[in-house]
């Protein structure tokens, strides 16, 4: 039996920032958030394989996650997840596919998680919260159609500085070659630009 009206401070947290994104039933969204778990993780420690298919969705509550794809066993870093925000493969959740990468703690990583049959069920229940993952898919897809925008558009001083002005906590909690695959930047020239551009 659920008991509804007593979440935690971890599930308020997860609570505000849903509700940021799309007002829901408070009944309704305290239900969906009892679903969501606890789970600790070392860092260096894959989560999501390439070729598995993601069962959880994840709210960051602490540490910093990267996915990336590997192509000639080198590592091409898509994203960074780190609180608060969600991680996993995504779109392998939504679609319940295999995923193309793979999702890896960067450091010692907490987070809640939601297994993929209790969101299903409960967004097959509720239009509300249909709704909600909607907007979340949205925005998601404004997310990938920037950073396009930015590795196409953009030379890589200006896409170091934009990463800089976003992200500027992350300079020094993630390696440079981190950093450097995820703006495709050569890592020569990444040094350089560490060196002569202000932070």
């Amino acid at each position: 039996m659920i008991v509804l009206g007593c979440l935690n401070v971890d599930n308020l947290l997860l609570k505000k920032f849903l509700s940021d994104i799309h007002k829901v039933n408070d009944k309704i969204l305290d239900e969906y958030i009892s679903y969501w778990t606890e789970y600790s993780i070392p860092k260096k420690t894959i989560i999501t394989e390439c070729g598995r298919t993601e069962r959880y969705l994840y709210f960051v509550k602490d540490g910093i996650q990267k996915s990336y794809y590997l192509n000639e066993g080198k590592q091409h870093v898509m994203f960074f997840a780190y609180a608060p925000s969600f991680s996993g493969i995504v779109e392998s959740f939504f679609t319940q596919t295999p995923s193309k990468y793979y999702l890896e703690t960067i450091t010692d990583s907490t987070f809640l998680r939601i297994p993929y049959s209790k969101h299903a069920q409960l967004i097959k229940e509720h239009r509300e919260l249909e709704t909600l993952f909607r907007i979340i898919t949205e925005q998601f897809l404004i997310g990938i159609i920037e950073r396009l925008h930015q590795l196409m558009a953009y030379n890589t001083e200006t896409r170091f500085k934009k990463f800089v002005k976003r992200s500027p906590h992350l300079i020094n909690m993630l390696s440079q070659k981190d950093i450097a695959s995820y703006l495709r930047i050569d890592p020569t020239n990444y040094s350089k630009l560490i060196n002569t551009v202000k932070i």
